[in-house]
């Protein structure tokens, strides 16, 4: 068996940019919400507060080599940043542009095009658009060219046999991806000599495309969508405790055992481990959250997962976990308060029983 590569996802918004400074207020970064926090019923676990890293902010090379070197020394192999491009325009490049520009750390990285409108979903106003996310043949083009220029060339990129892999949110978005896909590919071989590219869609919002219809790879599992459908029913207990009965709770447990009993589809789909979930810091009573996780649980989870992969070549070997540092949707692997460095513990524990 090839040995697994476990890829954490990795949010950067853990920098100021002029754009949050506009909408939402001069310094807004992901720890804005993470710090208002405040817990909404008996026993519910807010704020999440970070311990071992601290506050962190991703423009300062320190806060990036200790992210990536606790996540090294918990046995995750790279990371899959979080990539936004809108027609030429990004967002929150600055912690990649300087992993690209220091070539530190040495830490196997891939990207994930969030290919969403950019709305003002950080409060929960998911409907005003601030950046629309408009797509053409012609910023395809400018889009790959950039990515085969500049970042698919680094050295810790992540490949499969010799491609490039570059993950895309939401391929349904797309006015024609198939078009998409062969535009891309034609200009990384013709153009810039790679092999080809590794494309793969993840099954977000429950999609459930074969990859291969759309001219892409490989799919990618991603909880919490999926884990998260599952309403808790509220005992008796919650009914005279819960001063906020209308809250969206949902059973944490109850969707990891329906995920886990999953029947598989016939497409190349790597499986996806989320630690929990709740994002009330960033829509207060209007978000969903998770009850019933541990750090037990998802060992259990990731566990029954490494074991019963198995990988489709030497290369094609991921397991990804969701997330490294979605501090404000209450899931993160990075050492916490409450939990301390007990994710990652489990993390190394599952990977080494399986090795």
């Amino acid at each position: 068996m090839s040995k697994l590569r476990p890829i954490a996802f990795v949010l950067p918004q853990f920098h100021p940019i002029p754009e949050n400074d506009k909408w939402w207020g001069k310094g807004f970064t992901e720890w804005t919400n993470v710090k208002k926090a405040k817990p909404l019923f008996k026993g519910h676990y807010q704020p999440h507060v970070p311990t071992d890293l601290g506050y962190y902010d991703l423009r300062e090379p320190n806060a990036r080599a200790a992210q990536a070197e606790i996540a090294a020394q918990y046995g995750i192999h790279g990371f899959c940043y979080y990539h936004y491009w809108f027609n030429g325009k990004r967002l929150l490049h600055y912690p990649v542009d300087e992993i690209l520009r220091t070539q530190e750390p040495d830490m196997p990285f891939m990207l994930c095009w969030a290919n969403e409108n950019w709305t003002r979903r950080w409060d929960g106003l998911d409907k005003e658009i601030l950046i629309e996310q408009k797509y053409s043949i012609e910023d395809d083009k400018n889009h790959m060219r950039w990515l085969c220029a500049i970042v698919f060339k680094d050295e810790r990129y992540i490949r499969v046999d010799n491609k490039p892999v570059f993950v895309i949110y939401r391929h349904q978005l797309f006015p024609n991806i198939k078009e998409t896909v062969k535009v891309w590919k034609d200009i990384a071989i013709n153009e810039y000599g790679y092999d080809g590219l590794y494309l793969c869609i993840t099954e977000s919002f429950h999609d459930n495309t074969p990859p291969h219809n759309i001219g892409f790879d490989a799919a990618i599992e991603f909880s919490p969508h999926s884990v998260m459908m599952k309403k808790k029913k509220p005992s008796f207990w919650d009914k005279i405790f819960n001063k906020n009965p209308n809250l969206d709770i949902r059973d944490y447990k109850l969707g990891v055992d329906s995920i886990i009993s999953r029947v598989l589809p016939n497409h190349k789909l790597y499986r996806c481990v989320t630690p929990s979930w709740d994002n009330s810091a960033r829509k207060g009573k209007n978000g969903i959250i998770g009850v019933n996780s541990s750090p037990r649980l998802y060992y259990e989870w990731l566990n029954y997962i490494v074991k019963i992969f198995k990988p489709y070549s030497k290369d094609e070997n991921f397991i990804f976990i969701n997330a490294m540092n979605e501090w404000a949707e209450g899931n993160h692997l990075e050492p916490c308060v409450k939990y301390g460095t007990s994710y990652l513990e489990a993390t190394k524990k599952a990977l080494e029983n399986n090795e």
